[in-house]
């Protein structure tokens, strides 16, 4: 199996495998390292105001700027498969 597949299907196994939610650090993690590995560098400007949450998302995905598509999907998938395990 290809590493876009694997990221698919863990993509997939976050939406119902987790049995606890994850960290508020964790589910940042899990979105930037899926963004990351789905469209590259962060684009665009940096969300303003009082959208913290958005800035929060913005802020971890600009922090793995410069990282390869193929290593954030590495990571994205074993931190899946982490989480699933506990």
């Amino acid at each position: 199996m290809s590493i876009q597949e694997d990221f698919k299907k863990a993509a997939e196994r976050s939406k119902s495998n987790i049995k606890e939610k994850p960290s508020n650090e964790d589910l940042l993690k899990l979105y930037a390292l899926y963004k990351q590995g789905e469209e590259g560098d962060v684009k665009g400007e940096r969300p303003g105001g009082f959208d913290f949450k958005a800035i929060a998302k913005y802020n971890a995905w600009e922090e793995l700027k410069g990282k390869s598509t193929e290593e954030s999907m590495k990571e994205y998938i074993d931190l899946v498969n982490k989480l699933a395990e506990e």
